[in-house]
């Protein structure tokens, strides 16, 4: 497994994106030179992410984007336009097994209503990188890159334990009890609240399934029935969404210290405004840049001996005594 330094770089095969532009893509007049390591052919990439229209996968693709320019990759990228779940992400990852791909990346909304889609992707040649979230078995995939999550749910309890000064209930809000990162975030959060934050009580874990009209219920509820709510960890962007629509509209805006994953525009904005209290950021782009670089390599044959089975890029915090240098980290959209 590969972990990667911050401040992140395309240190991962490094001289790959330059050695494919001598080989495959778009000349910088846009005339297609060749791919397929000379078979004048351009490798097609199908890329689908979780849900189109959140701002961590708009990073994604913009990064994907580029990338692909950059080495000369055919991308296809499509997916859901609002929801989140394996029934709207399936027809995208079917379409793509037709269109005659040289690889896929995927980013699955479930672990196990995906599995059979790698299968069948692997079955027909097709090799499969995983990004941010991944299968039930990983064991055919090319690669699978992703944040730190389980570090990003204890970084996220050691920031909730100083903001709440050590003691209060606090609530979790995740996706689904399936989605693997958020499952991931969670378990590092509650190890180390029971290791080292054992005073601040964890209430039973709430599942929006990323639609943030739900964490706003969830937590109104909360609310309702703890009124001494001390915090809130929003394990991805839409519960965090969900969370501040509920602090703004109650009089708790500061006394419940939310913490969320992932820096949205709108988010870096509330932590600033003071309805979040901190932010877990990840590097989507990062994730989406390496992904094709693999895939090209993968493909190619040109640097497949240093693609990683497993990439985990770290995390960084960040709150308003540290935003000055962590803007950088804000999501592009």
């Amino acid at each position: 497994m590969k972990r990667i330094n911050r401040p992140t770089s395309l240190g991962v095969l490094g001289g790959m994106a330059v050695a494919a532009l001598a080989l495959a893509g778009c000349s910088a007049d846009g005339s297609e030179q060749e791919g397929e390591g000379g078979s004048g052919e351009q490798i097609k990439v199908a890329f689908i992410p979780g849900i189109a229209s959140d701002p961590f996968f708009r990073a994604m693709e913009i990064a994907a984007k580029d990338e692909a320019e950059k080495l000369g990759i055919e991308l296809i990228w499509q997916g859901a336009a609002d929801q989140y779940s394996p029934q709207s992400q399936l027809p995208f990852v079917d379409a793509a097994l037709t269109e005659d791909i040289d690889a896929l990346v995927l980013v699955p909304t479930d672990a196990d209503a995906l599995q059979p889609s790698v299968t069948k992707a692997v079955s027909q040649g097709i090799p499969v990188i995983t990004v941010d979230t991944t299968v039930s078995d990983g064991s055919d995939l090319v690669s699978h890159i992703t944040g730190d999550n389980h570090d990003g749910g204890a970084r996220a309890a050691e920031e909730m334990n100083e903001q709440t000064g050590g003691s209060g209930k606090i609530l979790v809000i995740s996706a689904s009890p399936t989605n693997t990162t958020g499952t991931q975030r969670v378990e590092g959060f509650e190890t180390a609240l029971s290791e080292e934050f054992d005073d601040l009580d964890l209430l039973p874990v709430q599942y929006a399934y990323s639609q943030p009209s739900e964490a706003t219920t969830i937590l109104n509820t909360t609310l309702l029935e703890n009124p001494d709510l001390a915090g809130v960890f929003a394990v991805d962007g839409t519960s965090c969404t969900g969370a501040v629509a509920a602090l703004n509209n109650s009089d708790k805006v500061g006394d419940v210290k939310l913490i969320c994953y992932d820096a949205y525009a709108a988010q870096v904005s509330e932590l600033e405004s003071g309805a979040i209290s901190a932010l877990i950021a990840q590097d989507p782009a990062q994730e989406a840049r390496l992904a094709l670089q693999f895939a090209y390599a993968k493909v190619t044959g040109e640097g497949e001996n240093e693609i990683e089975d497993e990439v985990v890029i770290p995390n960084v915090v960040m709150n308003l005594d540290n935003l000055d240098e962590t803007r950088e980290y804000q999501y592009a959209e």
